[in-house]
């Protein structure tokens, strides 16, 4: 079987599992056995850190089905072979040259050097994060619901944001605190670091060991960190502009909220649609042109190596890049003086093309299964379910099952990737000795 099969297979089985799990009556909230669709919609939905539902999560799951969807968000966020390989250290097993280029694939890293190493950190990482999210939302939870209920909703909440999961125990999601910096600022914070990827944050981390502890400036930023960090910066701020600029005269989103409230909330779905989910406004009573806005954001997704899917930043970096060596004329892409491999660029381009292709042919089949939806819901919910985003104009619960199914099988490819699924089903590519002539062919 190969590592790509081995990874596929690995999220299916997840998957599987947290289905039967949250069949169960003990999952629900009335006790009763659940609809097997809405279970294996729920599961995939946690597993792929999308966070769409098509029922309240608060209210019609009992405690054990929100905990269960809960460490589902957070076997999805870390990877099924980060979280395979974590338990195999915690007994004490060393794990061999296939599950290491296993963790190579998952975490797209260059190498397989220090791996059980990188495992330990990231879960450090992750802990971290997640705890000082945890204790900062108790500030405002715990005086509002109480110590039990407070502290449940702190955790909830603070693993579902830095898995970008989306996942929230209130019907409103987060709009009940549009105007509580806390709150928005704290699931905001661990949404972007949780998307951002691990290597970034670890390389921020060394910088400031180096500037603070050794009171040394000798380390020199990777590529990955400059257009890790300077992407999401941009697409952050840009995406704040539009949306707040679009939305600022549509009452039914801002209502009366004052005009810091209103950057406040622009900035949080700037975020938010880097993968994550959460609202704090309307996203159903949103403008077409703020929906669109929305979707291009939500397709361009998180970076590599984070919770967050999409094509990734630094996907998008590339192909701009060629852009602009294109008009300029020149036959390099160059990112911060560094020439990009030919082989980046061509699995650049098949990412976009596979991403492409998958959210036109959801969204074609669903526009079939359910016409008397809107195109721009539909496409708004197959972008959403394939960036594994979880916002939703509010059509989720209503859609077919057929729909539904075709969600599951959507948020499913954006979680494990499109090239990573293609290669589990043809196969690891072969190299080839053989070389053909080139020739001109007329483009653009």
């Amino acid at each position: 079987m190969t590592v790509a099969r081995t990874i596929c297979l690995g999220f299916v089985a997840v998957i599987l599992l947290g289905a039967i799990l949250l069949t169960m009556p003990f999952s629900t909230g009335n006790g009763n056995w659940n609809d097997p669709i809405v279970a294996l919609f729920t599961s995939t939905s946690a597993v792929c850190v999308t966070g769409l539902a098509v029922v309240d999560t608060g209210t019609d799951f009992s405690f054990l089905g929100q905990l269960f969807i809960a460490l589902l968000a957070q076997i999805g966020g870390l990877g099924y072979m980060t979280t395979t390989t974590f338990l195999m250290l915690l007994i004490g097993r060393k794990f061999d040259l296939r599950q290491k280029v296993a963790i190579q694939q998952a975490l797209d890293r260059p190498g397989m050097s220090g791996s059980s190493q990188i495992i330990r950190s990231i879960i450090a990482t992750t802990l971290l994060f997640e705890l000082t999210g945890v204790f900062l939302l108790m500030i405002v939870f715990v005086p509002e619901k109480g110590w039990q209920e407070g502290t449940w909703l702190a955790i909830f909440h603070s693993v579902s944001a830095w898995n970008n999961a989306g996942f929230s125990l209130f019907k409103d999601n987060l709009i009940g605190y549009q105007s509580s910096p806390l709150v928005i600022i704290t699931i905001g914070c661990l949404i972007i670091f949780g998307g951002i990827g691990y290597q970034v944050i670890l390389d921020m981390y060394l910088w400031l060991r180096d500037r603070i502890v050794k009171k040394t400036t000798y380390l020199v930023f990777s590529l990955d960190f400059k257009v890790a960090t300077s992407t999401t910066l941009i697409l952050l701020v840009l995406g704040t502009i539009a949306i707040f600029c679009i939305e600022i005269r549509n009452d039914s989103v801002f209502g009366q909220l004052s005009l810091s409230d209103k950057i406040l909330a622009a900035w949080f779905q700037s975020v938010s649609t880097r993968t994550a989910g959460f609202n704090s406004i309307d996203i159903g009573k949103m403008t077409n042109a703020g929906l669109f806005i929305m979707i291009a954001l939500m397709f361009i997704g998180a970076s590599p190596g984070g919770t967050g899917g999409g094509i990734k930043t630094t996907t998008l970096r590339v192909l701009t890049s060629c852009t602009n060596a294109i008009l300029q004329g020149k036959e390099e892409v160059l990112l911060y003086n560094r020439k990009i491999a030919i082989s980046l660029i061509l699995k650049a381009v098949g990412v976009v093309f596979g991403s492409l292709a998958t959210v036109i042919v959801a969204t074609v089949l669903i526009s079939i299964t359910d016409p008397k939806l809107a195109f721009i819901q539909i496409l708004f919910e197959v972008v959403s379910a394939f960036g594994t985003v979880g916002l939703s104009t509010g059509i989720t619960g209503t859609v077919s099952i057929a729909a539904k199914l075709i969600l599951i099988l959507t948020m499913y490819i954006g979680r494990v990737g499109v090239l990573l699924l293609m290669s589990s089903i043809l196969g690891d590519p072969r190299p080839t000795r053989i070389h053909y002539p080139e020739e001109n062919l007329l483009v653009g």
